[in-house]
């Protein structure tokens, strides 16, 4: 075992690679607690995809100690405290919020989930219909499948594009053996972070987190490899025709993934184009032009790829309208210098909202983890504000242009039935 303390957090490293964060926040009345894994639906196969995804929900069915979800919740809520899960294309993280001096629950829960899961064949079948049900749930939802739509054709033929809950098809295909080799493949000493923010000592933490360990038999030490990001190929629209009151629309390009100095840039310009009250697309779409309710930007990224996209929901008649002035925004970008002042606006919200966030501790426990986990560098907050600061107006004018002549890519749902007029307005120049 090896700690080393490190801008305000303790890391150690302990037998097999599993890192341990530790981040003390004082006078706080709670401490934040993650279990991180470094895969996710990413290394899926279209065969078993959604399977990541799965076991998520499978742990949370009984351990050696917790052997059922009633036992698992009421230990965690007895202390009044939270736990849930999440699961991305290469990350897969497990947390608990409890009060302060109850860490040991949350170690002794999380651990014996992930660490002795029974993974029953009952549990399965069960859960089974409840995965199908979220499937359908989200489906169901327009502004939720469009998403799901755009990363298909942003990542087409990709695992990167594949919906992370699976499919139907896939999801009754699952097993109780499934679930086994998945962890046994995937759930590995080396790739897990474990990391803990709020009002802790570090020595305490690393007593907790060893002992949980030693109950871990985990062996495999073969690494799976992703699939490397691919060009966009093939259409660039998805439409779905469906009788809805509004249009839901995410139209975006490629741009720099979580691992390219470029980013911060990307930050810089997300925060002009789309993010806030203050941003472009809300101050001319929504205030000005009275284009739609919701409109935004957003960035996805991945180790090796990314997307800048641009979200908005509107009355069907005004879709096209609306997309035009969307892209028209993007083009500005990439044509025009911003003002020293709109610069400088951005980069100090950007700098106040990270500063902002990670008052809270399950805010700073998933800062931290997932730089660890995903960059293996932890930058501290005066890190990023210094590179954010150092982004200039050619930066910004640069990488606009970079990403619109990627070539702009689009998922609609609302009831249109022609694509043509989307691809128009999508290729115009």
């Amino acid at each position: 075992m090896i700690a080393a303390a490190d801008r305000g957090h303790v890391r150690t490293v302990f037998d097999g690679g599993v890192r341990l964060l530790a981040a003390p926040m004082r006078e706080r009345a709670s401490v934040s607690i993650a279990f991180m894994f470094g895969t996710g639906s990413r290394v899926e196969s279209a065969q078993d995809c959604g399977l990541a995804h799965f076991i998520e929900h499978m742990v949370f069915k009984g351990g050696e100690r917790y052997p059922t979800a009633r036992l698992i919740s009421q230990a965690v809520e007895g202390v009044g405290g939270a736990l849930n899960a999440s699961t991305d294309r290469e990350a897969t993280i497990f947390w608990a919020k409890v009060p302060a001096g109850r860490l040991d629950v949350a170690v002794d829960v999380l651990s014996d989930m992930l660490f002795t899961p029974r993974l029953l064949d009952d549990d399965v079948e069960r859960e089974r219909q409840v995965v199908i049900e979220e499937l359908r749930m989200y489906e169901d939802s327009p502004q939720d499948h469009v998403q799901t739509l755009f990363d298909v054709v942003m990542w087409p033929d990709h695992p990167l594009g594949w919906d992370v809950a699976g499919t139907e098809a896939t999801v009754r295909s699952f097993g109780a053996a499934d679930c086994r080799q998945h962890l046994d493949r995937h759930y590995r000493r080396d790739d897990l972070v474990i990391s803990v923010a709020g009002a802790l000592d570090p020595d305490q933490v690393g007593t907790l987190v060893a002992a949980s360990l030693d109950r871990w038999d985990q062996r495999r030490t073969t690494t799976v490899k992703a699939l490397a990001a691919t060009p966009p190929t093939g259409g660039a629209l998805s439409l779905v025709d469906r009788r809805t009151g509004q249009a839901n629309i995410i139209l975006g390009a490629r741009a720099p993934s979580y691992r390219d100095p470029r980013r911060f840039a990307a930050d810089i310009l997300n925060v002009i184009l789309g993010e806030g009250m203050s941003s472009r697309l809300f101050l001319e779409l929504r205030e000005e032009q009275g284009l739609a309710y919701d409109v935004h930007s957003f960035l996805t990224r991945v180790a090796d790829s990314g997307a800048l996209a641009i979200s908005l929901g509107c009355e069907p008649k005004r879709a096209l309208v609306a997309m035009r002035a969307a892209i028209a925004e993007l083009r500005r970008l990439a044509e025009e210098a911003v003002p020293g002042a709109e610069l400088e606006r951005a980069k100090e919200y950007a700098r106040g909202h990270l500063e902002v966030q990670l008052e809270s501790t399950s805010a700073l426990c998933n800062h931290l983890g997932q730089q660890e986990l995903l960059t293996g560098e932890i930058l501290s907050t005066a890190d990023i504000a210094e590179r954010l600061v150092a982004v200039d107006a050619e930066a910004l004018r640069s990488l606009a242009a970079e990403i619109l002549d990627s070539g702009l890519r689009a998922a609609v749902i609302g009831p249109f039935r022609k694509p043509e007029p989307f691809l128009e307005v999508l290729t115009a120049r």
